[in-house]
């Protein structure tokens, strides 16, 4: 059974490496850490942004691709991270400061799992019946507002985020100038990682300012020090909360926008038709979230970042997934990696939300650039006018006694005036 389950991997040294072909286990080991340091910068900074431990995130990503390759037989390339579209509302559903741990993970991680539930049941259901009524139910139109929403309904944690002082809103300006060159005038690969390396210089400029100069809050190195090279991080269980649930559950619609995303423009890149896999795909993201979920970390997601390296080394090769996976599961169990990520000063962090929130907004744009969206037409414009603002001014409905928050109201009135619109049309 196993056998027909996964593909062979045949070896293969040069040119395009298929899904179902391979690299010798050097370059296979090489190519896999390199999946890694793609997928590294994100996946720690959604979790430090909602207040999550970096080590469960780190670990549970590593953990949730070894379950999504297994659960899709090994078919379909990819590598499973934090998702930044849980970061509004699980800010939202903890009342989170924007600073230190989150005191709420509990009931944060409630919602995870629910979500994570929905997930999975949605690609029980595609895997029976297919993609289509995923494809009618949010069409490019909808999924971009809602991507649209969630990042600019966190547009005030950032800018809160950046500080309370004038010398931390200075700096977090100048953090956003070295960000902004970074992303600008970087080149090859250094260009993929320029978050890192962005916040690499604005992490060095503060200690300059602080730890040496004497201005705002120095950079304490002591736990750093002090923290073990090698430990079990500590997890957090779900607390059940209904309100956490209703408003955290509505992301299940950027996470299956993302994954069929991701999963056509592989097909694309490989010239394979993966959509057979889709609703594996699903249901293996799902479980994943689920189980990173009741450890206390971020839902996950298929990477964009990783699937731009595949792109640009056109090695496609699904067995390296596996081996980053690994790489990420020891980085989990390391407290001294975890003291490094906390030691990032709260004013930096904050400018890097300025700036990733500000990705996800203009994602939303992308989709409807890409899909060649008509915002042209009444129904089109409607529905982005309504859900945009709806969402931006958080902006809450509460149906039967739960409150679903301003990004589960737009979500609903995406969807549904979508809908509506169309029965319209039809009739």
């Amino acid at each position: 059974m196993l056998k027909n389950y996964f593909p062979a991997w045949k070896l293969k040294q040069e040119g395009v490496i298929a899904p179902d072909e391979r690299l010798p286990l050097s370059q296979t080991i090489a190519m896999g850490l390199q999946h890694v340091v793609i997928m590294f910068g994100s996946t720690v900074l959604a979790p430090l942004l909602m207040g999550l431990n970096p080590n469960i995130a780190v670990l549970m990503s590593g953990i949730g691709t070894l379950v999504f390759f297994f659960i899709v037989g090994g078919q379909v390339p990819s590598y499973l991270g934090s998702s930044f579209a849980f970061i509004g509302v699980v800010i939202a559903a903890t009342g989170y400061s924007g600073s230190g741990p989150n005191p709420n993970i509990g009931i944060a991680m409630s919602g995870v799992v629910a979500c994570g539930v929905v997930y999975a049941l949605i690609g029980l259901i595609v895997m029976k019946t297919g993609v289509k009524w995923i494809e009618r139910l949010m069409p490019p139109v909808v999924t971009g507002a809602v991507v649209m929403v969630i990042g600019l309904n966190l547009a005030p944690v950032a800018v809160k985020g950046m500080g309370t002082t004038s010398f931390e809103h200075w700096y977090a300006t100048a953090a956003l100038l070295i960000i902004g060159f970074a992303a600008v005038y970087l080149r090859g690969f250094l260009q993929k990682l320029l978050m890192i390396v962005g916040i690499l210089i604005s992490y060095v400029v503060y200690w300059m300012l602080t730890n040496v100069l004497g201005f705002g809050k120095p950079i304490d190195f002591s736990a750093i020090q002090n923290a073990a090279w090698l430990g079990v991080p500590e997890f957090t269980a779900p607390v059940f909360d209904i309100d956490a649930i209703v408003l955290i559950v509505p992301v299940v619609v950027i996470l299956v926008a993302e994954n069929l995303g991701h999963i056509k423009a592989v097909n694309v890149m490989t010239h394979r038709n993966l959509d057979p896999y889709i609703g594996r795909a699903f249901f293996g993201d799902g479980i994943a979230t689920i189980l990173a979920g009741f450890a206390g970390g971020p839902g996950v997601t298929t990477y964009g970042e990783n699937i731009g390296v595949m792109a640009a080394t056109r090695v496609y090769s699904t067995l390296i997934f596996p081996v980053a996976a690994c790489f990420a599961i020891l980085l989990g169990f390391s407290p001294k990696f975890g003291a490094v990520i906390q030691s990032i000063p709260g004013p930096l962090l904050g400018a890097v939300s300025v700036v990733v929130f500000g990705f996800i907004a203009a994602a939303g744009a992308r989709i409807w650039v890409e899909s060649k969206v008509d915002l042209s037409t009444t129904r089109n414009l409607i529905v982005v006018a309504i859900t945009l603002i709806v969402g931006t001014g958080d902006f809450s409905l509460t149906i039967v006694g739960f409150n679903l928050g301003g990004i589960g109201t737009a979500t609903l009135a995406a969807i549904g005036l979508n809908l509506l619109f169309a029965l319209k049309e039809n009739y």
